[in-house]
Formats: C-alpha cells, structure tokens, sequence
C-alpha cells in the first residue's frame, strides 16, 4: 500500500507542478502513470463527455475512451514514451461518453518525476 500511497503523492505534485499548463493550454491534455494514476485538464474531459476532472480520473479503464482500432497505435506511443522515452504523435480517434468520435493528432511525451516515468498527451482536436 505504501507504494500505492507514493504514486497517489506524486501524481498530486505533477498535477500542481504543470498546473499553468493544464489551465492555460488550448490543447486537451492528460498526464499518465498508470490506469490508477493520472490527472487531465478541464478541457480534454469536457472532450470526451465527462462532467470534471475527477469522473475521468475515476475511470478505470481510460483505454475505453479511444477507438478500438486506434487502442494498438495509442499503447504502442504510450511504451515507446514511458520505456525508450521516444516523443511521437500520431493521429488518434475518441469516443465520447455519447458514442460521437473525435479524430485528433495526439503528441506522447515522457517526463521523470520522482523517478517515476509519466507521459503527457496533448491532444488537437483535427477539423
């Protein structure tokens, strides 16, 4: 449990260190750990249907919220950022709380905070 309370305690200090960007950004971003551990600003949950923040933090399974199809390239972007710290962007497509989908270009980058591995996403809504 100790460990579960470090990343709890670390996620707490990304979210506030990368607050102005998470507020001022024009992008959708989230910041990842793991499925338990990751934050996002206003604007990319109100992307996708949540009401806050925190009901898409409370998701569980955040995978669900990308297209099935995209789900391979999305992990794949995701390793390659958190195991061989390898910026990419590609384009991805999200599927809102109401089913509707949203293509996007979405840049996965890494980042180390308490010797821990995080990656942040923004996200381009695509017209």
């Amino acid at each position: 449990m100790a460990h579960h309370q470090h990343h709890e305690h670390l996620i707490a200090e990304v979210e506030d260190l990368y607050k102005p960007i998470l507020s001022k950004s024009p992008q959708a971003i989230y910041i990842y750990l793991d499925d338990e551990h990751k934050t996002c600003n206003k604007k990319f949950s109100s992307l996708l249907g949540y009401k806050s923040v925190k009901e898409w933090v409370d998701n569980e399974f955040p995978l669900s919220d990308v297209l099935k199809k995209d789900r391979g390239k999305v992990i794949k972007a995701y390793v390659d950022a958190s195991v061989e710290f390898n910026a990419t962007t590609l384009n991805a497509t999200w599927v809102t709380n109401k089913g509707e989908n949203i293509k996007t270009e979405v840049t996965f980058t890494p980042f180390i905070h308490g010797n821990e591995v995080f990656v942040i996403h923004f996200l381009t809504v695509k017209k």
